[in-house]
């Protein structure tokens, strides 16, 4: 039972009727202190379920649900660890290891995903955490996250592996149990993998399935070729799939002058892992790529337009509206500023945004890293002011571009994408070249954390294939 105090602390009733997958999160990220990163009321920083929608919109899992590989990629994406079983590629044995383990650990906790019906109870597929095992009579407690149906009890594990072992009909997949823990490094990333733009699914399908084949189907004499193979036929814009990730807060007193120590470690971090992205050969080779393509950036890749972006979903976040369309975004009196951190000189720059949430305006800062001195990593036009040289705010920011995303991207593609490759010089070279041991070690978390998204992201794009096939076949 050591698990259970820390779980019976945060335990919570679930806000909908289809939140179970949501609320059982919520529970699990709360009780290991995952830092959400923002907000959630005053100054406490605290899981609520509006803010897990980086894999499915809030709206969609109010009238569906979620699937198991949805739950599993919100937790990852959440900043947890997850290790994510489904019941027929797992064991009965495998499944008591891991209810061992979690119930005599605060700092591991079991969630199961399983069928109701075969308990005997109201409704049907269901998350819940696991809060205890019995050894000796070999029952697992379900802390249900659903009170106002189920109070806590307890199931002989042999019955909750049936109930585990059973098919989502929404999938056609075995549901399952997944052990989440919390990361041993704070969560601080620049990129971040999104499903919420639609386009994500053909992406995906892209990457996964497309790509594969077309290495494996033609010659090729360079890595150039391989790169502009995989890049040059993009079903959708990188950014609706590979995002970087902008810190907002509320504007409180006027204009930021200076920024935290935390919040500056987090900015130092960014900075840090763009300026090792950008001296990879992979960057390298997709500029070359789109110069000689002549390929440009979107029209609304400006550090404006991201920046008011950013601001308008914070400001939706902040005041806790799950609705983005009730969020107007607009410019006015919008204050840009270098701030200093700890009295040292100038480490980030500031941009400001009024914003108009369900009829309330607020003003939301934006914190952007300021660029570095070094020349490697580019710079602005110079302005002369009191004898100082001076770059306008929006160049002087440190912000990637779409090369950096696909740059980002093509290191973080599994190693099988290059498997099928027929020059073996090639594959061996391009291989060196994606390879995340030779990276340096921000970089090389930040390569991995994406890599782990996207597996979770290609399990459910393969589920929700499989969905809409199943539909299909039932129209048909």
């Amino acid at each position: 039972m050591n698990g259970f105090f820390k779980l019976v602390s945060t335990f919570q009733t679930q806000a909908e009727p289809a939140y179970c997958g949501l609320t059982t999160l919520v529970v699990v990220l709360n009780a290991l202190s995952v830092d959400p990163g923002r907000r959630w009321k005053g100054p406490w920083r605290w899981f609520d379920e509006s803010m897990l929608d980086c894999c499915e919109p809030l709206e969609n899992v109010k009238k569906n649900g979620i699937t198991f590989s949805k739950v599993s990629c919100l937790a990852q994406c959440a900043g947890a660890s997850v290790q994510a079983f489904r019941a027929n590629e797992s064991s009965l044995d495998l499944f008591r290891s891991f209810v061992e383990t979690c119930a005599s650990s605060e700092d591991h906790h079991l969630v199961v995903s399983y069928d109701r019906q075969i308990l005997k109870q109201t409704g049907t597929g269901h998350f819940s955490p696991v809060g205890g095992y019995h050894r000796h009579k070999d029952m697992a407690l379900i802390l249900d996250v659903a009170r106002f149906k189920y109070p806590p009890h307890w199931v002989p594990l042999s019955l909750l592996w049936e109930v585990l072992n059973s098919v989502d009909e929404a999938t056609g997949k075995s549901r399952g149990f997944m052990m989440i823990t919390k990361r041993a490094k704070p969560t601080c990333f620049l990129f971040t993998l999104s499903c919420k733009d639609q386009r994500w699914r053909a992406m995906c399908k892209y990457l996964l399935e497309e790509v594969p084949y077309l290495l494996k189907s033609r010659g090729f004499t360079t890595v150039e070729e391989v790169v502009y193979t995989v890049f040059g036929s993009l079903p959708a814009d990188v950014a609706s799939f590979v995002k970087w990730i902008v810190e907002v807060k509320p504007a409180v007193n006027g204009p930021i002058e200076k920024v935290g120590r935390d919040e500056t470690e987090r900015l130092r971090y960014k900075s840090k892992v763009l300026q090792q992205l950008r001296q990879t050969r992979a960057l390298a080779l997709i500029t070359k790529w789109m110069e000689q393509n002549s390929v440009n950036s979107p029209e609304d890749e400006s550090l404006q337009t991201a920046i008011l972006q950013a601001c308008c979903q914070g400001a939706a976040a902040f005041r806790g509206s799950n609705c983005y369309s009730n969020v107007k975004c607009f410019k006015k009196d919008v204050k840009e500023s270098n701030v200093t951190s700890n009295g040292a000189r100038g480490e980030a720059v500031v941009m400001s945004s009024r914003v108009l949430v369900d009829g309330c305006e607020q003003v939301i800062d934006a914190l952007v890293p300021k660029r570095p001195s070094s020349g490697n990593v580019g710079g602005g036009s110079v302005l002369q002011q009191d004898g100082i040289d001076q770059v306008t705010l929006e160049e002087n920011a440190f912000h990637p571009t779409t090369r950096d995303l696909l740059a980002v991207l093509l290191l973080a593609l599994p190693p099988s994408t290059w498997e099928q490759i027929p020059d073996l010089s090639i594959h061996a070279e391009i291989s060196r070249i994606v390879s995340r041991k030779e990276l340096p070690h921000e970089l090389q978390l930040e390569v991995e954390h994406l890599f782990e998204q996207a597996f979770f992201v290609s399990r459910s794009c393969t589920e929700e294939a499989l969905t809409e096939e199943a539909l299909i076949e039932t129209k048909n």
